[in-house]
């Protein structure tokens, strides 16, 4: 039988352990740096420096940060029902029909400030409808909650490639995308916001649908620590049989959770397509639905950790293309190498280095009993 984790502090569980498999992840990556006779210190640099070292970077780096917020969001709330939605991806590009709907509709006579919420809604409303029906088949008819997510998954990129070839083209063109969006379907950038600290975006698609993550993380807060549903929802996570017997409905649960999941996921496609695109086009998620993955294990499923957690992998975005453009002897499979490492780390083998720092801090705790039971006698 297996034994069950220690008890650690609050700091230790959501801040060391993550960090020293962040350091391991990135030990590990400086050797295969070493191995294709590069300087891991330069790599490092160059990471660090490509990320940070312009207001312009800096600007990139939160703008990436920006989705894998939404999608980490999305993948932590089916945690804790004790779901794993892998289908992010495909509730991303469904979520980004509610936006191009709201944008191509609205875009040329309404402003900014009212189509916004209009594609919140449509992106929320489209990715939650994606996510139902898995979990509808997870709650009524036992069919397990990856498999179908991952179908769906390439269902919705067939879908998105029907749409963006036979129905949302513009006449007359050849590229499988929307026509571009007027003023009122493109969101504006938060420059002033690193203006505050002297900093230029430039070029930078920084744009306030990062204020937007900001609030969901409070909301999906809020909702899991705060209210009877998410009581239910982790009730049901830690122990299903302990969730029926106090009375709550699964299927209920589960349906909910996956929309709630699905919506934030769907949230995700206001980033790229109002804030740099200015249209819908193929590909557009470029993988976020599976780095929010690793997000969430990483951010131990708690909005506080996912922010950081989600910076991180914006980081690792952000500073690898410059390190494929400094340093051409390490290639952009090289840098995906590199982010493989960090997800490997803190997911699969998160629980790697938990058991030895567990028994330092209980070997820690019993040597302080031991010097006051010195002190008292």
């Amino acid at each position: 039988m297996s034994v069950p984790y220690a008890k650690l502090p609050g700091w230790v569980e959501y801040g060391l352990v993550p960090l020293v498999n962040l350091a391991v992840a990135f030990l590990v990556a400086g050797l295969v740096v070493l191995l294709v006779g590069e300087n891991p210190l330069e790599a490092a640099y160059h990471l660090i420096n490509g990320a940070f070292g312009r207001g312009e970077y800096i600007g990139f780096t939160l703008y990436y940060a920006t989705t894998f917020i939404f999608t980490g969001l999305a993948v932590a709330v089916a945690f804790h029902a004790g779901l794993f939605n892998i289908g992010g991806e495909g509730q991303a590009y469904v979520g980004g029909i509610g936006v191009a709907l709201a944008c191509l509709w609205l875009d040329k006579v309404m402003p900014w400030y009212v189509v916004f919420p209009l594609a919140i809604v449509g992106s929320a409303f489209f990715g939650a409808l994606w996510a139902f029906l898995p979990g509808w088949l997870q709650a009524r008819r036992g069919s397990h909650i990856v498999i179908t997510t991952i179908m769906f998954n390439f269902i919705a990129s067939s879908l998105m490639v029907y749409l963006l070839t036979r129905v949302l083209k513009p006449l007359g063109s050849m590229a499988p995308q929307t026509r571009t969006f007027a003023e009122g379907g493109q969101l504006p950038k938060l420059d002033w916001l690193l203006a505050i600290f002297g900093l230029d975006v430039g070029t930078a698609p920084f744009n306030i649908s990062f204020l937007l993550a900001l609030a969901a993380a409070f909301a999906v807060w809020a909702l899991i620590w705060r209210t009877r549903l998410g009581y239910e929802m982790r009730t049901m996570g830690h122990s299903p049989s302990a969730a029926r017997y106090a009375g709550i409905r699964e299927s209920r649960i589960i349906v909910i959770t996956m929309m709630i999941s699905g919506g934030l996921a769907g949230m995700m496609a206001l980033n790229p397509i109002m804030g740099e695109q200015f249209r819908m086009q193929l590909d557009f998620v470029q993988g976020a639905g599976f780095v929010g993955i690793a997000v969430a294990l990483m951010g131990r499923s708690h909005p506080a950790g996912i922010i950081p957690a989600a910076i991180l992998f914006g980081v690792l975005y952000q500073g690898g293309a410059e390190i494929a453009f400094e340093m051409p002897s390490i290639s952009r499979d090289m840098i995906v190498i590199i982010q493989g490492l960090v997800i490997l780390f803190a997911g699969a083998l998160e629980n790697m280095f938990r058991p030895a720092i567990a028994r330092a801090f209980a070997m820690r705790g019993q040597r302080a009993a031991a010097l006051a039971q010195t002190k008292g006698a």
